[in-house]
């Protein structure tokens, strides 16, 4: 039985989709100003490992992920670099599709992209006005956060709560009937970009974009709204707010990714701890930080650091070594073993329980090994099966082989020429050809089939 933690009941419930074997999720992304940090990542990793587990298990996911291509950062940045709005979203939104892409993050059904929606927005809060959940004021279009009784719900504090403290977060504005109100729509600005309205030129408010683009693809009472914590409020009760106020139903179940920890505090830039996903990814496997983050519950904050880094690094090496001693065998990988399968697919069925997951995979590893080192060949290829599916759920599938390059075959014969060096006893020649590999960056492992090299990365 698949549950996830829902934020908005504060408990885990029976994953029921709309429609049986079809899921739709649509989780927030970026908005498009900066290169992409370890929090994108952690975010988009958590929503591509729901994705792929939901689909190995047979369902039908339309995914729907934005892109915040308009916002006052960006109207920032393009006037500090004499650029254009559309420019900076540009360049900022490739960068992001260009680390996801090498941490192996799959893309989604839909990139939707804000100021494509427009019309959309629009005709969302004609129907907000049409039904008094909202008011118009110089400055724009607000929502009446009075109207609506439940606000707040989904961080489970009352209107009153907000008020009272710093999670309201809200511009000031003196004409707001309340501080909780949120624009919709923002009356034009000298030097920003604007958009034709019933009530004037200007642009959309934040949260207006995804209830927009969420209702326009996926349609009311869709299964799953994303995102990292960070957003639960205000953005997330906003979106909630809005939806529910048109008298439609919005998401059926909330799931918040939770943030990273740098050092032991949260990573932010104010703290001088922001780490870019470039950084790591052009020091460390992708593979590494895919592992790491999947080594800590989505819903639980996590730790990244050199330390961690190693640590991962050294785990996914058991994954990589699996597979070169595999070949090295001649093992071929056969039926899975389903018991083994069945005990990831209860992991994940449990909130997505990467955790416990990993755990029966490296288990499954050392079985795997001891049954090459006993040359029960059939049980090896079994577990082999076994690994190669879950791993390719997780992300985490090994590397190609030595490969194919034209230098691969001189290498092959060195190391044959060491096997050959070393059964003779002949340990100078042995040590000279390993040192002459490992200056080439080429790593031996040797075991009891034989040595196998690999590429260090």
């Amino acid at each position: 039985m698949l549950r996830f933690y829902d934020t908005l009941s504060r408990e885990k419930r029976e994953f029921a989709p709309r429609k049986d074997g079809e899921v739709s999720l649509y989780a927030c992304g970026p908005t498009v100003y900066d290169v992409p940090h370890l929090g994108h990542a952690r975010t988009a990793l958590t929503y591509d490992i729901l994705v792929r587990f939901l689909r190995w298990q047979g369902h039908d996911v339309v995914y729907v992920a934005n892109i915040t291509d308009i916002d006052d950062n960006i109207i920032a940045r393009a006037q500090r670099e004499n650029s254009t709005e559309p420019e900076i979203a540009a360049t900022y939104e490739a960068e992001y599709i260009r680390q996801l892409d090498r941490l192996g993050i799959e893309h989604p059904t839909h990139r939707t992209h804000a100021t494509d929606y427009i019309a959309e927005m629009i005709g969302v809060i004609e129907v907000l006005l049409e039904r008094k959940m909202a008011y118009t004021l110089d400055s724009g279009v607000y929502f009446d956060v009075s109207e609506l009784d439940d606000y707040g719900a989904l961080v489970h504090r009352t209107a009153d709560d907000l008020r009272e403290t710093a999670m309201a977060r809200v511009e000031a504005d003196d004409e707001k009937d309340d501080p909780l109100d949120f624009a919709l729509w923002k009356a034009a600005k000298p030097g920003e970009p604007t958009w034709e309205s019933p009530w004037g030129p200007g642009r959309p408010g934040w949260h207006i974009e995804c209830v927009a683009m969420a209702l326009g693809i996926l349609g009311p009472g869709f299964d799953i709204h994303g995102g990292g914590s960070d957003l639960a409020f205000p953005h997330h009760e906003n979106e909630r707010a809005e939806a529910v106020a048109t008298g439609q139903p919005f998401a059926n179940t909330w799931i918040h990714s939770a943030m990273i920890n740098v050092g032991g505090e949260k990573m932010s830039k104010s703290l001088n701890n922001f780490t870019t996903l470039a950084d790591i990814l052009d020091n460390h496997d992708p593979r590494v930080l895919r592992l790491l983050m999947l080594q800590t519950h989505y819903r639980k904050t996590m730790e990244v650091n050199g330390d961690a880094l190693a640590a991962a690094a050294q785990a996914l090496d058991r994954f990589n070594a699996f597979d070169r001693s595999a070949a090295s065998a001649g093992v071929v990988a056969s039926t899975p073993d389903q018991a083994i399968l069945d005990e990831v697919i209860e992991a994940m069925n449990d909130d997505l329980g990467t955790p416990k997951a990993l755990a029966t995979t490296f288990e499954t590893v050392r079985a795997a090994n001891a049954a090459i080192a006993a040359n029960d060949l059939e049980l090896a290829a079994s577990l082999k099966a076994t690994l190669d599916e879950v791993l390719s759920v997780l992300g985490l599938a090994p590397a190609e082989s030595a490969g194919d390059d034209e230098d691969s075959a001189a290498i092959d014969a060195l190391v044959a020429e060491r096997d050959e060096a070393r059964a003779n006893k002949d340990f100078e020649t042995s040590d000279r050809i390993r040192d002459e590999l490992a200056a080439q960056g080429i790593v031996i492992e040797d075991s009891p089939t034989g040595a196998t090299w690999y590429r260090k990365k």
